[in-house]
């Protein structure tokens, strides 16, 4: 929080050029130039002046929450001293308070327009200061003046909200991100009870462990993912997060602790290695070992050059490429060329970067036994790649092209998706047939051209439909369909398609149309006759479960009908005995 961006409700002059600004009091001010040495300005919607007696050093202030080390100085407008820590040997901590309720209320609020090293002068007005009760040497509704030193911080955040983790942070770390669950952390502590004595602490190097598999005490991964690497910091742990109501007996390195026991951890996150769950189902895990150049990856369809060392889980190495003598292996990506998890993990790694791949046999050999170059690798085994990306040539995007270049590649995708369709790969071919369409969805195409895009969207977008429908995915086959009616509204192919998609998700009114547009346009089609039997039937299947289903609304009706009138009868006799009884 810079100072100056909180100079709020200065004195405005009364020139048509401020008029103009149209500037509401207390709003932020964005260009107010920072406080000179003997400058004052009103801050804040709580209207306190700042006069600037010495600079600070840096851009940051401290934050709500925060433990601000001071010597700060009250004095009434005469100048009477009513309250002094100059005369301490040490400054004082304050903790600050944005919402602080215990007079004077907008001595926080002051520290925290103040940088590292800067001594200032505020003029507080009374209800920020001790309001209409007053204070000992300070008369009620009373204008004071606090100068303040503010030496140094430490910022407090509460981690869970709730009280139970408390970090103070001693030093901060470096301006890059922060660990994630599935990250690998190398950390260093010190574990105390309130007395002082030591529970356990790391080895000096310090201990790596993966955030997900935890470590010591709840407390540690829900600190460790909220620091920075680089970053020093001091915990205040509750039970609830440490060891509990039960305590923990003394067992290897760690001492026992007594139920119920507040800790406080000195902890430094040292360093932390990110682990990409790359695929989503934990199957293909990627611990980077050495970030790589940039922000761009290999993607699909790249050809990459890679090196790695292929072991198996115990340790067996079954093949070496780009080591020694071994020359590095090129590929394309997405194109089945290396086992499917060395292919998913090679898109998204960095020029320069290295990583360790843990692939599961899903996406490795499978349930068969291969023989490689140094070994076997016996069925269903988890493989580990130690891989490094040399280099990556990306395949031209749509954008870096000429309308020939276009054309070409997208004839080229959808031949690669024809020979997957073919091979029973339909969710590949599919995304085949898409890329291709992607290549001439933009640019100026005319005369021969434009026939030519236009008949090759058609044909990727109905091929894709018919991958679509293999997969059972009737949702997208409606609208890869619709895609093509938009450019061609008679194609018979499409409506048939869609029409066999309406069938299954049930909309048999948009099937029939869809039907009886694909027989206006080719009355003889013996398909789509054939579709229109199976609509046929479709329905009446469709209306004899109706017609049971409101038989059997109309006999509960009725049911209910005859039970409320002969519950009418029976309270209509038992009313008249009951008069009868009351006559007699």
């Amino acid at each position: 929080m810079d100072s100056s961006a909180i100079a709020l409700g200065a004195p405005r002059n009364s020139s048509s050029e401020d008029e103009e600004l149209e500037e509401e009091e207390g709003e932020v001010i964005e260009s107010a130039p920072p406080l000179q040495i003997g400058e004052e300005r009103v801050l804040g919607a709580l209207q306190f002046k700042k006069k600037m007696l010495k600079l600070g050093t840096g851009y940051e202030t401290p934050e709500h929450g925060a433990e601000a080390t001071v010597h700060y100085v009250g004095t009434l407008l005469d100048g009477t001293i009513f309250y002094t820590t100059r005369d301490k040997s040490e400054p004082v901590t304050l903790t600050l308070k944005v919402d602080e309720v215990r007079a004077p209320r907008g001595l926080g609020n002051c520290i925290m327009t103040m940088k590292k090293g800067e001594i200032a002068l505020f003029t507080l007005p009374a209800d920020q200061g001790y309001g209409a009760e007053g204070c000992d040497n300070v008369p009620p509704d009373s204008v004071i003046q606090f100068e303040i030193e503010l030496f140094s911080w430490i910022d407090v955040v509460d981690v869970r909200r709730d009280g139970g983790i408390i970090k103070k942070i001693l030093e901060k770390g470096e301006k890059n991100g922060k660990p994630s669950d599935l990250d690998e952390v190398l950390v260093k502590y010190q574990v105390e009870l309130r007395d002082g004595a030591v529970v356990a602490k790391s080895l000096d190097e310090g201990i790596e462990f993966c955030l997900n598999d935890g470590h010591l005490c709840p407390a540690l991964p829900l600190a460790i993912v909220t620091m920075r690497p680089g970053e020093k910091v001091k915990l205040i742990v509750q039970p609830q997060y440490g060891f509990g109501e039960e305590g923990r007996s003394s067992s290897g390195n760690i001492n026992v602790v007594p139920p119920n026991s507040v800790l406080n951890i000195d902890l430094v996150l040292v360093s932390y290695k990110p682990v990409i769950d790359v695929v989503g189902d934990s199957k293909v895990v990627k611990k980077i070992m050495r970030d790589g150049e940039g922000t761009s990856v290999a993607d699909d369809g790249a050809t990459v050059t890679v090196s790695y060392v292929a072991k198996l889980e115990g340790g067996t190495i079954f093949e070496r490429k780009g080591v020694g003598e071994e020359e590095p292996l090129v590929f394309v990506t997405d194109e089945e060329q290396v086992i499917t998890g060395l292919d998913k993990a090679a898109a998204t790694m960095k020029k320069g970067e290295k990583a360790i791949l843990t692939i599961s046999p899903e996406y490795g050999f499978g349930n068969v036994e291969v023989q490689r170059d140094l070994a076997k690798v016996p069925q269903c085994s988890t493989l580990i790649y130690e891989v490094e990306m040399l280099d990556f040539v990306k395949e031209k995007t749509p954008r870096e092209m000429n309308n020939e270049e276009k054309i070409e590649a997208a004839n080229r995708k959808k031949e690669e998706g024809n020979l997957l369709y073919k091979n029973q790969k339909y969710q590949r071919a599919a995304k085949k047939y898409n890329k291709a369409a992607d290549f001439i969805e933009t640019g100026k195409f005319e005369g021969d051209e434009e026939k030519q895009v236009k008949a090759l969207r058609v044909s990727c977008f109905l091929n894709a439909a018919a991958c679509s429908l293999k997969l059972k995915n009737f949702r997208e086959t409606i609208i890869l369909c619709s895609e093509v009616l938009d450019i061609e509204f008679q194609n018979v192919k499409a409506l048939y398609r869609r029409a066999q998609s309406y069938i299954e998700v049930g909309d048999l009114i948009s099937a029939e149309m869809d039907i009886k547009k694909a027989l206006e346009a080719d009355p003889e089609n013996r398909e789509v006759k054939s579709l229109y039997k199976t609509l046929k039937l479709a329905k009446a299947e469709s209306d004899r479960r109706d017609a049971k289903l409101y038989a059997n609304m109309f006999a509960l009706s009725k049911k209910l009908k005859v039970e409320a009138e002969e519950e009418k009868m029976a309270t209509n006799i038992e009313t008249t005995e009951h008069s009868n009884e009351e006559s007699n």
